[in-house]
This record gives structure tokens, sequence and C-alpha cells, in this order.
């Protein structure tokens, strides 16, 4: 009996899936040294922007935090039209090499790609890219082994997808389960999350965040007041202010969501997601103030996880700029003037230094995510 150690054995153990790609790479690269970058990018089909996600190339990233529509990318556009991959094999004589992510590809030195869109039962949510430093290496024999490699890849991203996918349907289904009637609408959800990922990808260099962290700020902000499930109606949709006591109950939402959260990943064993630990603290800590006057903890500063720092300025301009029962929407002047002077005291000022220097596409946001009241 002869013992054989397979290449690919880290992918059966329980690390993030960024260490799972690096180990799919290694394993390419033994095969292919030229291949020195895999990349993965995610699409949003509700505004037809790709965002860089994960890649394995170290601190050599060209497209860190990068994002664009995807008619800004004919090629790739191309590649979602006819669903079929793309080989360049010299950027340099490439039509399509005027568009930005080439450009700065270019400039690192990448030479040729090779680029497989991702499909889930059908439907397109990304793409995988190879990228060699050499030109005129993805040969037909190539081709045919980075295609099983590109798919392998491909179910990974879907499985972690999937996973958070499940986790928001559960905690949806609960809603509607309790019959709760939520006074935060969907686009209000849609808006704050996207002014989370705004605020996460405009500090990402001064907190060294990478495209991981800033797409789970993403699809874990909306879970925030998820705690709000088990707040009773004549508290939660009081349209007055609240008295004492019921301001307690409250403030109960956040810790309660924290439980939730927890209950929920164990009784999908969904505990392994990765960045878990950033949907925890935001369902828990983003009404902590960085004066340590919040809920329900009373951290102060830094002790308030960044993530919670991040989603609790989204939160609170959407809900400046937003008309509610008990009050008109603020203009965007006035919310602005209004984040200012909660800066140093409720709210973390690099998040709002970084909402306020993004309002340009703060207003595309809001634009295309309006409140719609006839449905």
């Amino acid at each position: 009996m002869t013992v054989h150690n397979d290449a690919l054995e880290q992918l059966n153990q329980l690390i993030p899936l960024q260490d799972k790609l690096c180990a799919t790479h290694k394993s390419v690269a033994d095969l292919f040294p030229f291949i020195e970058r895999i990349a993965i990018a995610i699409y949003d089909p509700e505004t037809s922007v790709l965002k860089t996600y994960l890649h394995s190339s170290g601190e050599d990233n060209p497209l860190d935090h990068y994002s664009a529509p995807i008619d800004d990318a004919p090629s790739l556009k191309e590649i979602l039209k006819t669903g079929l991959p793309r080989v360049i094999n010299n950027m340099l004589t490439f039509e399509g090499s005027e568009s930005e992510h080439t450009k700065r590809l270019g400039r690192c030195g990448y030479a040729a790609s090779y680029t497989m869109p991702m499909f889930n039962n059908g439907v397109f949510f990304g793409f995988i890219f190879f990228n060699s430093k050499e030109t005129d290496v993805f040969d037909e024999k190539t081709l045919r082994q980075l295609d099983t490699y590109g798919h392998l890849i491909s179910l990974m991203v879907i499985n972690e997808i999937a996973s958070i996918r499940v986790l928001n349907a559960a905690l949806k289904t609960t809603g509607h389960i309790t019959h709760l009637r939520d006074p935060e609408t969907g686009s209000h959800l849609d808006r704050m999350s996207r002014y989370s990922r705004l605020i996460a990808a405009s500090i990402a260099g001064q907190y060294e965040l990478d495209d991981g962290y800033i797409e789970h700020i993403f699809m874990f902000s909306p879970l925030h007041d998820i705690g709000k499930i088990g707040i009773p109606d004549e508290i939660l949709l009081k349209p007055d202010q609240l008295d004492e006591a019921e301001a307690e109950v409250m403030h109960g939402h956040a810790s309660l969501g924290k439980s939730m959260v927890d209950q929920i990943l164990s009784n999908f064993g969904l505990e392994n997601i990765e960045h878990v630990d950033m949907l925890r603290n935001i369902a828990e800590f983003h009404h902590e103030s960085v004066n340590g006057r919040g809920y329900p903890n009373a951290l102060a500063g830094q002790q308030i996880p960044l993530e919670a720092r991040i989603v609790a300025v989204a939160d609170v301009f959407d809900a400046l700029t937003s008309a509610r029962p008990y009050k008109s929407a603020w203009s965007n002047e006035d919310a602005i003037a209004e984040l200012k002077k909660l800066a140093g005291e409720k709210l973390d000022k690099d998040c709002v230094d970084a909402l306020i220097r993004n309002l340009d596409e703060v207003e595309q946001i809001q634009k295309q995510f309006s409140e719609d009241f006839y449905g």
C-alpha cells in the first residue's frame, strides 16, 4: 500500500474561504507555475456592479477595494451574455485594454488572463480570474485543467454565499412566523447596507480591511436589527416617544439579536460562515456610542467593533433622511450637519467622514433605492 499526499487536503479543514483559495492556488501553481494570481469578483444584480471579493496574490493586488458597473467592462459583459469563458494571452494587444481594471493589472505586470463566469443553478453571480505575468501561456491543455479548478473554486464560493442566504432566509422566516410588522422598509435595508459597504471601502486603507471584510459588511448589515423580532408591537410600533420602561425593553433588542444569531447559526449548522463574528458584533453593538453612553454594554471608542461603528453611521444617516410615521425625511445637508455633531460623541468620526467623502455615491444609492409607498 502506498501513501499519497492530497494536494487539496486543506479544503477539508475548517479554515476561511480566503485560505482555501490560497491552498487551491498553490495546487494550481504546482502544475502551472506561471499562474501568479487567482481572483474572484462578485456581481450585484440589483446595481449591475462587479465587486472584488477574494484573491490569492498576497499584498500584490492591483484591484483592492475595486468596483465598477459591468457596462464599463464590455468584454466581461460579453462573457455574461454568452456564458463562455474569455482567454487573453497578451493584454498589451487586447482590444478591451482601455478598461480601468485591465490598466491596473497591466501596471502590476500581469500580461495574460483566463476568465471564467460563475453560475449557481444557471444564475450568474461573478467571475474567477487566473492571471499570469507571462504571455501566451493559456493553451488548450492548460485551459482544460484550469476549468476543473475554476468549478471547484466556484462551488466553494457558492457554498459560502448560500450559507449566508440561508441565514437571511431563516431570519426573515422567523419574522413572518412571529407576525412582525417591522417599521423598517426593504428600501431602508437596501440603502443602509450599501452605505455600510461604501464606508468600509473608504476606510479600508486606514484600517487594513480586505475585500472579504467589505463584502461581508454589505451582506451582514441588513441583519443589524433582527432582535426587534422579539419586541412587542405596542413598543416597536409606538408613534410617540417611548417612556423609560418601554425604552429599556427596546434596548433589549441588541442583546436579543446576538442571542438569535447564535441560536440560528447553531440550528442551521452555519457556525463556520466566514466572518460570522462580524454578524454577532453588528447585531449586538450597533447602538453603542463612542462616548461610552450607548447600549447594551456601554462600550467606548475602539472597544466597539469597527463593523458595528460602520453600521451605526449608515443606519443613523438613513433614519434621518427617511420619512417615518413620527417625522419627515431630513435633507442630506441637514442629516450631514447632524452627523458632524454626533461624530466623536455617539458616532465614529472616521466613519462619518467616510460617508461625507462619498456623497455623490450616497445620492446614487438614494435615487436607485427610493421608497415606493405604492408598492
